[in-house]
């Protein structure tokens, strides 16, 4: 089965030398590209050029990807009825800049377009517009693939976090979600369409339920 796996982190500019990202090390995701091409599955992985896990990368097909638009366009490319799976492991970032700003000593404020901001302008306004939401163009690219998305949550707690894996599989058509974070506690909970709920302690328990997703 061809199946692509993202993993990593997105970014997106401040100017041309600065930039916003996360804290994710691509690690899960590319540790389950290895375990699926392990198993015999023709993977592509997609892995953010900011992902920091040194491990080895044992895919034939790995594309880098920096900023949420540049992820967007890849998996656009990859788009068809060939796929069968798709793993939506990358910690895309939720916000991109918009205005950066500051304010004037008549206290107006002005739009800074610089390809190096200075710090002389003192303290700035920053407008933080939200990104394109992937996971709700996946099932438009990948139309009978098994489609699995990630909810990692640092906030509430177990059950408020598997709430919000309900709400992705319906409202993006996904087929599971896997839920993990400082909100879900230890190990990872893999939610289906059906409601079913798989505890797993650990990374390997992980991808041997994902292995049986996309096989069942």
């Amino acid at each position: 089965m061809h199946c692509v796996v993202t993993a990593g982190p997105t970014y997106e500019r401040l100017d041309d030398v600065r930039r916003l990202t996360n804290f994710s090390t691509g690690r899960l995701g590319i540790e389950l590209a290895n375990d699926l091409t392990a198993q015999g599955h023709r993977v592509t992985l997609l892995v953010g050029e900011q992902a920091t896990w040194p491990g080895e990368r044992r895919v034939s097909d790995v594309q880098v990807f920096s900023t949420t638009q540049d992820l967007l366009g890849r998996l656009a490319e990859l788009a068809g009825d060939q796929v069968g799976a798709v793993f939506h492991a990358s910690a895309v970032s939720d916000f991109a800049f918009g205005r950066i700003l500051e304010r004037t000593e008549s206290g107006d404020l002005r739009e800074l377009g610089e390809g190096k901001i200075s710090t002389r302008h003192g303290t700035l306004l920053a407008e933080l517009v939200p990104t394109p939401k992937l996971i709700s163009r996946l099932r438009e690219f990948f139309p009978p693939a098994r489609i699995v998305g990630w909810k990692y949550e640092v906030d509430g707690d177990r059950t408020s976090v598997l709430e919000k894996a309900r709400r992705q599989i319906v409202e993006n058509r996904t087929d599971a979600c896997v839920a993990n974070g400082r909100a879900y506690g230890e190990g990872f909970g893999l939610l289906d369409r059906d409601d079913r709920l798989r505890h797993a302690a650990d990374r390997g328990e992980l991808f041997a339920e994902l292995r049986r997703l996309i096989s069942g």
